[in-house]
């Protein structure tokens, strides 16, 4: 049954990418309650592994069905809602807050990580696997991370 029917076998994959991704968060939330790391370390963290963890699982999507890229996204688009929520006050959840920014006020959530998510479910319903554009944002959002962050932690030359 499930491979006979691409909705199906797109909605599993939503579910476990899904899965994976809130692990995956969890784990940093964990990390930023329990300030195991520097907080900007670990919100570039965040940023590296959710969206390569993400963008990893899309093999596992329909590659003809229609509705693959708009169930892959819906993963995203709740964490837009919950960054969202968060971010404006209506819920309080320290673990996002410590893991997503870098002075662990609650109201940045509403700028860069939102955008991050933004950007990817964007990207993921416009292009998905039909152009290369989509790995390159996606690519490009994690690389950048990587690089502005070593950028500000390696002290220049005069």
């Amino acid at each position: 049954m499930w491979p006979e029917s691409p909705l199906l076998w797109d909605a599993g994959a939503a579910v476990l990418t899904g899965c994976v991704a809130m692990a995956v968060l969890r784990f940093w939330e964990e990390v930023g309650n329990r300030a195991l790391l520097d907080q900007k370390l670990c919100r570039k963290l965040v940023h590296v592994s959710v969206g390569l963890v993400y963008f990893l699982m899309w093999p596992l999507f329909s590659a003809d069905d229609v509705y693959a890229p708009f169930l892959a996204s819906i993963v995203i688009a709740l964490n837009i809602i919950k960054v969202t929520l968060i971010g404006s006050g209506v819920v309080k959840d320290d673990g996002v807050v410590n893991s997503m920014t870098r002075n662990g006020d609650y109201r940045e959530l509403l700028k860069g990580p939102l955008y991050y998510a933004c950007t990817i479910t964007l990207t993921t319903l416009i292009f998905w696997r039909t152009s290369p554009i989509s790995i390159a944002v996606i690519c490009n959002l994690c690389a950048g991370t990587v690089l502005v962050f070593s950028h500000t932690i390696t002290p220049s030359v005069p």
